[in-house]
């Protein structure tokens, strides 16, 4: 007996919505789980210029376009770092080192545009949910994927359940885009979780934050900003959401939420006090969410391909979100699985050998987003001088527009290298009092 459909999906965020537009516009049969129902809340708010080819392949992007998001031009650091920090040659520093980028500065290919977006995830991820059903997906809202079961040669059997009841269904092949809930990779016990980065962040939405009061220029308050915090590892992330409305979290090392022993509400007050002009500019603002605690920041899996089933976005590996990369790598890890996926239904064989592809390009793409993060987390406020310096400007821009599937390793990521490790190697270096603690091993996993 023939399958119920070629592909199943579990989870309708972007990940698993891209990749079934992807499949149902190519002709394969796809069926779309998602336990929750749309619109709902969700962390990742702002886009990178990498989403947009994929937007535009899937026919999305009039779609976001209409749904009236802010524009998101670029990005911008602020630091309240008040000692003279010596410059070591490097050219184009301010005296706060503070730093900002537009991504009008370097042409992407494949991007038609100088900007991108900030977004409601509640509205973007059911606008792509509900066009992955316009492009004939079938897509099952409240519908929790409870086990799958590989034992059966001629087809994945999911048992999925619809409120008090359980039903079965079959596929060729699955797809794990459960985002953090990971559901293939505790089943198969190839989750680990990354043994640097236990960040925790507290996050909440605020009206009326006056945005320019914290940016340097007009023209940049609707900048994705990154608030360095005088506390080491820490920053803060501010967003906007609509005109009024901005997205702020906190993000810290999970240790010293568990050292504070205060509830959330304490916790994010206590650390954005820390920067007094930011802490008053948010007392002025109306906090329209409840805090929300997000955990379990970045892991990694020992496989995320196998007979009959691909894992992508989230649900293969999480790193850091500092540089917005959730979407990117969900959306753009989608595209590349899809392409192995199309080909596979084609030759009618879901081997492990037919997600080679797409398993060598994220392995290397989100390789270098690990080591990017990795490096800019111990440099800390020291990473503006490779943001400002135009020797690496162009560079460090390509990373943050999430331009990182060609294969080649980003040019900024060896000069950054270097410039830690001779820091770290001397203890009398002039930058050394402001490295920050977080070290990833030399051995930290690509996946």
């Amino acid at each position: 007996m023939a399958p119920d459909f070629d592909v199943a999906i579990i989870g309708g965020g972007p990940a698993g919505s891209t990749t079934a537009s992807y499949l149902a516009r190519a002709g394969m049969s796809v069926v779309v789980f998602e336990s929750e129902t749309f619109p709902r809340p969700h962390v990742g708010e702002s886009l990178v210029p990498a989403t947009t080819p994929v937007l535009v392949e899937i026919g999305a992007i009039d779609k976001i376009d209409e749904a009236g998001f802010p524009k998101k031009y670029g990005a911008s650091w602020s630091s309240s770092e008040s000692r003279s920090i010596p410059t070591m040659g490097y050219q184009g520093l301010s005296h706060d080192w503070s730093a900002e980028v537009q991504f009008v500065e370097r042409n992407q290919p494949g991007v038609d545009r100088d900007y991108t977006y900030h977004v409601d995830r509640g509205r973007f991820d059911a606008i792509l949910l509900r066009h992955a059903q316009e492009q004939g997906a079938t897509v099952f809202n409240g519908a929790r994927v409870l086990d799958v079961d590989f034992d059966d040669r001629d087809a994945v059997r999911l048992t999925v359940r619809f409120g008090p009841h359980s039903t079965r269904f079959s596929a060729r092949m699955v797809v794990d885009a459960s985002g953090r809930q990971t559901m293939l990779g505790r089943k198969l016990k190839v989750k680990v979780n990354d043994p640097v980065f236990d960040q925790y962040a507290v996050h909440t939405w605020f009206d009326g934050l006056d945005r320019e009061s914290l940016s340097p220029s007009t023209a940049m308050a609707d900048h994705i900003f990154v608030h360095f915090l005088p506390i080491k590892d820490t920053w803060v992330w501010q967003i906007p959401i609509t005109d009024t409305i901005t997205s702020v979290g906190v993000v810290t090392q999970k240790q010293r939420f568990a050292d504070a022993a205060a509830d959330r509400d304490a916790f994010f007050w206590e650390f954005v006090s820390s920067r007094p002009e930011l802490r008053e500019a948010l007392t002025k603002a109306e906090r329209i969410r409840p805090f929300k605690a997000e955990g379990d920041y970045s892991y990694s899996m020992k496989q995320i391909c196998g007979d009959r089933f691909v894992m992508i976005g989230d649900a293969a590996r999480f790193v850091d979100p500092i540089f917005s990369s959730g979407v990117s790598v969900a959306l753009n890890s989608a595209r590349i699985a899809s392409q192995d996926i199309i080909a596979a239904g084609k030759a009618g064989e879901y081997g492990k050998e037919r997600f080679g592809t797409y398993e060598d390009k994220l392995r290397r793409a989100v390789k270098y987003w690990y080591e990017f993060i990795s490096i800019y987390y111990r440099l800390n406020v020291l990473f503006t001088a490779f943001v400002q310096d135009p020797r690496y400007r162009i560079d460090v821009l390509k990373m943050l527009q999430g331009d990182v599937y060609d294969g080649e390793e980003p040019k900024a990521l060896a000069a950054m290298r270097e410039v830690v490790t001779a820091v770290e190697n001397d203890p009398d270096h002039l930058w050394h009092p402001y490295l920050g603690t977080l070290r990833a091993p030399t051995s930290a996993p690509s996946f």
